[in-house]
């Protein structure tokens, strides 16, 4: 599988603070890059620019060796990203909930697929109850479903260890690893302490907004 997320000389400002500059990366298939770094460093604004939901940069990016402008609907074909906040509607049940995501993502799916990716994360029985009344961890497992649902190469995840538990947590990083394994990439910040593999790659964002290192 080719793919390649390269960010040349990437700065942002925020409130007359430099969060990083002259930060350098390049993200290959088989990778999981974590990004590490204190509060306030910009871990989220840099997987946001990396993911293409801010413009208000410095620096350039390229999909594939092609600059970001000319290879956005392809790097955007490839990309699965998963913010902070589960993203879950509280209205709607954990089956509903991926019909709605794969329709934003112009995807028709189909229930059967739908129903196998709730069972990978352990919400057999919940498939039908409105998703504000689950707990926060279960709400994280009806996005992590997605991961199952949307066959993507680029995983961006902010935080995806967030409210579950133990063995949710080692079922998830253990798919994070065949992921990569299998050719993908992951590009992550969490405060859990990842398994040290092959795989896994560290960029340090450094308080006061210096970046040290990279990839």
């Amino acid at each position: 599988m080719t793919l390649s997320l390269q960010a040349r000389k990437l700065a942002c400002e925020r409130d007359d603070r430099w969060l990083f500059e002259d930060l350098d990366l390049d993200i290959h298939a088989g990778e999981i890059v974590r990004i590490e770094g204190p509060n306030g460093s910009g871990k989220t604004t840099l997987l946001k620019i990396l993911s293409g939901q801010l413009a208000d940069y410095q620096g350039e990016l390229y999909w594939n060796g092609a600059p970001m402008r000319e290879s956005r609907q392809a790097f955007l074909e490839s990309l699965l990203y998963l913010g902070h906040a589960p993203g879950v509607k509280g209205a709607l049940t954990p089956l509903e909930n991926l019909t709605w995501y794969q329709a934003l993502a112009g995807e028709r799916g189909n229930e059967a697929a739908r129903l196998a990716a709730l069972e990978s994360v352990g919400l057999v029985g919940f498939e039908d109850v409105p998703a504000g009344q689950l707990s926060a961890g279960q709400q994280r497992r009806v996005a992590l479903a997605r991961l199952e649902l949307t066959p993507r190469p680029l995983w961006v995840l902010d935080e995806p260890f967030t409210a579950i538990d133990r063995d949710g947590v080692a079922a998830l990083e253990e798919r994070l690893i065949v992921h990569a394994r299998a050719g993908g990439c992951v590009l992550v910040t969490t405060h859990h302490e990842l398994r040290q593999t092959d795989e896994l790659r560290r960029v340090r964002l450094g308080r006061g907004g210096q970046p040290h290192g990279g990839l």
